[in-house]
């Protein structure tokens, strides 16, 4: 089936010769006497495109246009008349109709409007639909994370985005300082031009100026044609420089100049390009600490800082991790072509409760793992990493009382899963009653 169609005319002959005609070239045809049944179709189907003649009883085509385009705004309209008048073209069109067709009708013409309108509608479709995957992936409202800490940060990327100013990001590493570059990158004005990213702690000393400026053919050994760099590739777009504190010192100067001056030499050439380029610098370290360490420089510094945004780590902002842990679970569900529907109660208190030096990046292969590996439908202790699990003593309270709580809670949860969850033999191996075992699960809200 090549679309759905709603043909709305009061005279029998049009109705059936246009439902005859279409649904030969494939397309499944409704038909409608008056206005007002044809309005009743729209409310109660989803139709692709209406054909709906000028003149008709009950309620006439402008006003059937009209109707449709506040209950049915993907439907394309349109209108037949035999008043061939400007006018009435005009007045269909300026109220919503896609295209308009004259009495008497010429069906090969009727064919070729109707697919016209059905490519440039599966087009939009298809042009929303890749909008929407490229928001799901870069844009800021997608980035993972309602705590007040991550809140301040959307802030941040929308009032930045839409300028051309030079963003600093700061962050530990893994706290998704690239994700952050691309949602400034997607939300601006430059969000169809290139994004290029560079990982400067990843180039030798010896091929930083190669990477970023280029280089003209025989400019050294090795070099047997022009090459762009980043700077030229990046144009009218944003350059990311990720780990922006290695850059060395002899290179920093260039950058200066490049970003200052707006234009950039390759090696080996006597002429300058000039550049277009937003700068989004990201760094793990504190850049102030190597400018006064002499390691960075400080007008490079105040250059590439105009606005920095600081990204939390997992420790400021725990609140978000069990909707980490959903995303991820999701994420590996579609990706490994796994089912699990989540973790459980003692596993979520463990992933709050750990110490995450590697950030967002070392929870999500953690939960990547324990998706892989997880043979219930819930992910346990048992599918965490043993550097996961095995470092609970961390995450005890202060409080005795309150430590000795968690200990009993987790060790009683342990024998129940070791028992595949027979009460009976659980108490056994705890050398306490059934009962006892029964009062302890419901004071200590153990997973049972």
């Amino acid at each position: 089936m090549k679309g759905t169609i709603l043909i709305a005319d009061d005279e029998q002959e049009i109705r059936e010769s246009l439902s005859l005609v279409l649904g030969d070239e494939g397309y499944e045809c409704d038909t409608a006497a008056d206005g007002e049944t044809a309005f009743e179709h729209i409310e109660n189907n989803n139709y692709d495109i209406l054909i709906a003649d000028i003149k008709m009883p009950n309620m006439d085509g402008m006003e059937l246009l009209e109707m449709t385009k506040k209950h049915s705004p993907q439907t394309l309209p349109i209108i037949i008349t035999a008043y061939a008048t400007v006018e009435t073209a005009i007045r269909a069109l300026r109220s919503g109709a896609a295209d308009y067709i004259l009495k008497p009708l010429d069906f090969d013409e009727v064919i070729m409007r109707v697919k016209h309108l059905m490519d440039h509608r599966n087009m939009e479709l298809e042009n929303k639909y890749l909008r929407e995957q490229i928001d799901k992936k870069f844009n800021f409202n997608s980035i993972i994370g309602d705590s007040p800490a991550m809140r301040e940060v959307y802030n941040m990327v929308q009032r930045v985005s839409q300028s051309t100013t030079n963003v600093l990001i700061s962050g530990k590493s893994g706290t998704g300082k690239e994700l952050v570059a691309r949602a400034i990158h997607a939300n601006s004005d430059r969000a169809d031009k290139p994004f290029i990213p560079i990982n400067c702690g990843a180039i030798p000393d010896n091929l930083f100026e190669s990477e970023l400026f280029g280089y003209k053919k025989g400019a050294f050994t090795g070099a047997n044609t022009d090459k762009d760099g980043v700077f030229k590739t990046a144009n009218t777009g944003t350059l990311f420089l990720d780990e922006v504190a290695e850059i060395p010192l002899h290179i920093q100067v260039k950058l200066l100049r490049a970003i200052e001056a707006k234009e950039i030499k390759p090696l080996g050439s006597n002429n300058t390009i000039t550049i277009d380029v937003r700068i989004v610098a990201a760094t793990n370290k504190n850049l102030l600490e190597e400018v006064e360490e002499g390691r960075f420089r400080e007008d490079l510094y105040y250059r590439l800082n105009i606005v920095e945004i600081k990204l939390p780590g997992l420790s400021e902002r725990k609140e978000d991790i069990p909707l980490l842990v959903k995303h991820f679970i999701e994420k590996y569900n579609r990706e490994l072509k796994r089912n699990v529907k989540g973790v459980d109660n003692e596993t979520m208190k463990t992933l709050m409760n750990y110490k995450w030096k590697g950030q967002v990046r070392e929870l999500e292969n953690v939960i990547e793992r324990a998706v892989l590996l997880c043979d219930n439908e819930y992910i346990t202790m048992e599918d965490l990493p043993p550097t996961t699990s095995k470092n609970r003593d961390d995450y005890y309270p202060d409080d005795l009382k309150e430590a000795s709580k968690n200990f009993e809670r987790q060790h009683i949860a342990a024998l129940l899963r070791r028992s595949d969850g027979d009460k009976k033999k659980a108490a056994d191996l705890l050398n306490i009653g059934l009962s006892s075992l029964y009062r302890k699960i419901e004071e200590l809200d153990v997973p049972a």
